[in-house]
């Protein structure tokens, strides 16, 4: 079926979970839209959350997607449930694959999180890691400030380098084997925080295991797309098309991606 796969997130970050599908799945178009404008979500209220995803949903239920995947860690641990159980379509979160990934990788079953306000204090990381394996040791720390640097372009450089160092001090001699990146912006961080955490550490991202799941459950609805055309495309943001259109290129490694300015 040439229907795209939507992927939503609060901003820039879901493009972390979009690299893996086009390299899992490179038959797929895929429609994405990020509200960088009104991002970050995890300081908001669950109300708040709950609006935005739900106004991202309609949007793309226009491009008709023949799945949703909710890229926003926040958003996944509010209304993944609720938008699952209204829509006629496949749903998936982030959440339970980064879990079920951390499980598989972790051998002394101390696992780190991090993540936004929001998604830390609904303990939903800790939830679905537990539900696996209750012998599970968590230890979760929200980091407000690394959404504002991805969002802005500034994933590198040395202010970047010294504000990872000094939040991941929370850390120190917790005895961590893995670490979650329990927000889809925080993969374009890991190079950073892959050094601050040292190579003991396992550092894990969804995106893998949630293209994985995806391609799973397309295969068993017989939703691939088994055209034979070239793959389109679509990036729709709320915020700045340019910054969007240069961290979308950079990552993704397209020449120009078709890039639209909404509003909501």
């Amino acid at each position: 079926m040439k229907q795209p796969i939507g992927i939503i997130d609060s901003g820039v970050g879901g493009l972390t979970v979009a690299k893996e599908i086009m390299r899992q799945l490179p038959n797929e178009n895929i429609v994405y839209l990020g509200d960088t404008a009104r991002c970050p979500y995890g300081p908001r209220s669950s109300e708040e959350v709950k609006t935005f995803t739900w106004e991202l949903t309609r949007f793309l239920l226009t491009k008709e997607m023949k799945m949703l995947i909710i890229a926003c860690n926040t958003a996944t641990a509010v209304v993944l449930d609720e938008i699952r159980n209204e829509l006629p379509i496949p749903v998936l979160g982030v959440i339970s694959p980064g879990a079920r990934a951390a499980i598989k990788k972790t051998v002394n079953h101390r696992i780190g999180v991090i993540g936004t306000e929001g998604t830390i204090r609904s303990k939903a990381y800790e939830m679905a890691l537990k539900q696996i394996n209750r012998r599970t040791v968590v230890h979760s720390l929200a980091c407000p400030k690394f959404v504002p640097l991805v969002e802005s372009g500034e994933y590198a450089g040395s202010l970047t380098e010294r504000i990872v160092s000094e939040t991941l001090q929370h850390f120190n001699n917790k005895r961590l084997d893995s670490l979650i990146l329990g927000c889809t912006h925080y993969p374009l961080l890991e190079p950073i925080i892959r050094r601050v955490m040292g190579e003991e550490v396992e550092i894990i991202s969804s995106g893998e295991e949630t293209a994985r799941e995806a391609s799973v459950i397309l295969s068993h609805l017989h939703l691939l797309n088994t055209s034979e055309e070239a793959p389109n495309h679509q990036f729709f943001t709320t915020g700045s098309k340019e910054i969007f259109k240069k961290i979308a290129s950079e990552w993704l490694q397209i020449t120009s991606p078709n890039v639209n300015r909404i509003t909501l």
